[in-house]
């Protein structure tokens, strides 16, 4: 059964199922309506109005009769409101004056003639400072190349004052070397004039008259391992040099007498002289002064 009335429930209403109700709401919102209609009615009472006549003992003169006021005026009508006037709007500022195509052209120009002057003026400016900086820096240059040819001169000074001194020392020590040599050999002159013929004599002044055989072979191997050669130079050159030595062989000076013809084997034989320093003492004890020395590259 339960299923049944769900089923039922289910289905759609009926054609005309509201009619009913919808019909009793109207009757009774009309029965209200009639209702309070009526009951307004009921309380309004009309007024009544009457006259009557009062007579008194002593004749009087009748009251005026009264008189209903007549009723208030009604009341003044509202002043219609005028609506606010609208505030004038301000007058449009007058466009401006239209500008000429000769004008803007003008104005344009004028621009382009400051904007170029401007730039000139730049590169005037831009060009001053470079001459400036380089004015300055050619300055500082002459001052720089001034200062160092002071400074060249003043050594130059001081290395000419100390080659001539030292060129005064040699020439002294020459002067010096010359009296020893002079005096050496007048000693040499007296001592062969006093020595004997005797072949067994054994005095040293005789055999000091000039080197032994195998000397000069000593003194090229003295200087050879001195020679600075940079260059190849021909094998058969030939420089004879007078070297001259104090008496432990230290040399005092030596000076080319025969060039071989090449200038730089020449140096290179008195320089290597120089680093040599002294020769050695021949077979009797003595170093021969001076002497000349043959002086060959295959030395």
């Amino acid at each position: 059964m339960q299923i049944t009335a769900d089923t039922h429930d289910l289905k759609p209403p009926r054609p005309g199922r509201w009619l009913g109700p919808v019909g009793l709401a109207l009757l009774a919102h009309a029965l209200l309506m009639g209702a309070l209609t009526w009951g307004v009615h009921w309380k309004d009472e009309p007024l009544v109005s009457f006259e009557a006549e009062l007579w008194s003992a002593v004749p009087r003169e009748a009251a005026p009769r009264a008189v209903q006021p007549p009723p208030p005026p009604p009341p003044p009508p509202e002043p219609e409101k005028r609506p606010e006037p609208k505030p004038e709007p301000r007058p449009a500022p007058p466009p401006p004056p239209a500008v000429k195509e000769a004008d803007i052209a003008t104005a344009q120009a004028k621009k382009k003639a400051e904007a170029e002057k401007r730039e000139e003026a730049k590169k005037i400016e831009a060009k001053r400072k470079a001459e400036a900086q380089e004015k300055e820096k050619e300055a500082k240059k002459e001052a720089a190349e001034k200062l160092a040819a002071e400074k060249k001169a003043r050594e130059k000074k001081l290395a000419d004052q100390k080659a001539e001194k030292a060129e005064r020392a040699r020439e002294v020590a020459e002067e010096k070397l010359r009296d020893q040599l002079r005096r050496e050999q007048v000693a040499r002159m007296m001592g062969q004039v006093g020595a004997s013929g005797n072949p067994d004599a054994r005095g040293s002044a005789a055999r000091s008259s000039g080197p032994s055989s195998g000397y000069g072979n000593r003194v090229r191997e003295r200087i050879r391992p001195n020679i600075r050669i940079s260059q190849e130079l021909p094998r058969n050159l030939l420089t004879e040099i007078e070297v001259r030595t104090l008496a432990d062989g230290t040399i005092s000076s030596r000076r080319v007498v025969k060039s071989s013809g090449n200038p730089a084997w020449d140096d290179a034989a008195l320089r290597a002289i120089d680093r040599t320093g002294s020769l050695p003492r021949d077979t009797d004890g003595t170093v021969p002064s001076p002497m000349i020395v043959e002086m060959r590259p295959l030395d």
